[in-house]
């Protein structure tokens, strides 16, 4: 098994289509098939199957891919960190969930920026789960989570802070609701199409969407999916749906998307801080993980007005 078996893999599961992932790696489609027969015939059980659209993922190919993107990961670590030797910049390894791309990392890499810490970031997106798992294998060192139920210290992972980021419902322009201000019940739009963050991508997501509708009496009709949340609030800009998304999300400024407030739940929406326990021994590491911990409380006191 070399290298390029995983790559392939991992980009024909990103893509759930062997001519598009063909096409993005920029070779032929038959080879890459070629390449995919000759992983599973060396892993001994079948990664994909076939759909009417493209392919999907067998359970040992699920498994399989969360391990071939954490090999490709440190392979990658491997040669930033061998460039990096004897360069007196440290480096900061970043997970974040999707919406932290928008709502933390531009102040966070500001206030760097602005302590002239000489810290160089190496960022991933992932979604809260893989977070806590690439901290237990030193692939991360902080992580901007999303997590469903509050964090605790444990072996690994130490939790610096979190805040609440309520769900909100974001409405296309033109939808009534979007006319009236005020606090939204989710049961107004019982009836209406939803566009949700793929499943694919974060199921935690996902399924809480699910549960927050059936918590206002109803199952959502999940009509569209995006794989991010830029993604989904252009969906619903352009008029194909309505979607729960983070308050902190309302920071993205779309001419033909609403943000409204949702009524109390049940569930709560948080955004949180976590770093790698070793990595709090490293030289420098406390001064970082204060501006992370900063950035999140601004963010907290901006979703309070």
């Amino acid at each position: 098994m070399e290298l390029r078996h995983l790559r392939y893999f991992v980009a024909v599961a990103e893509q759930g289509n062997v001519s598009r992932a063909a096409q993005k790696l920029f070779i032929a489609q038959p080879a890459l098939s070629t390449q995919i027969r000759q992983l599973e015939e060396e892993v001994g059980a079948p990664l994909l199957v076939r759909v009417p659209r493209g392919v999907q993922l067998t359970a040992a190919g699920t498994a399989f891919l969360e391990d071939a993107r954490a090999i490709l990961a440190r392979v990658q670590q491997a040669t930033v960190h061998a460039r990096a030797h004897g360069v007196q910049e440290r480096s900061v390894r970043i997970g974040l969930v999707p919406s932290a791309t928008h709502s933390l990392l531009p102040g966070l890499l500001q206030r760097l920026q602005q302590a002239g810490t000489g810290t160089q970031l190496q960022v991933r997106e992932m979604i809260s789960s893989q977070q806590l798992k690439a901290m237990q294998n030193d692939e991360i060192d902080i992580g901007l989570a999303r997590p469903a139920e509050p964090l605790q210290d444990d072996a690994y992972v130490h939790m610096a802070a979190q805040i609440t980021d309520p769900y909100c419902l974001a409405l296309p322009a033109q939808h009534p609701l979007a006319a009236k201000s005020g606090v939204v019940a989710l049961k107004q739009v019982a009836h209406a199409e939803f566009v949700a963050f793929s499943r694919y991508q974060d199921p935690a997501y996902f399924d809480r969407t699910v549960a927050l509708c059936m918590e206002a009496g109803f199952s959502p009709h999940m009509r569209h999916e995006a794989g991010q949340f830029i993604s989904v609030l252009a969906l619903v800009g352009s008029g194909l749906g309505v979607a729960i998304v983070p308050a902190s999300l309302a920071g993205l400024v779309h001419p033909q998307v609403v943000f409204r407030q949702l009524a109390a739940s049940g569930y709560t929406s948080r955004l949180a801080v976590v770093c790698r326990k070793a990595w709090l021994q490293t030289e420098g590491a406390a001064a970082v993980l204060a501006l992370a911990v900063q950035e999140l409380q601004l963010l907290g006191q901006r979703l309070s007005v």
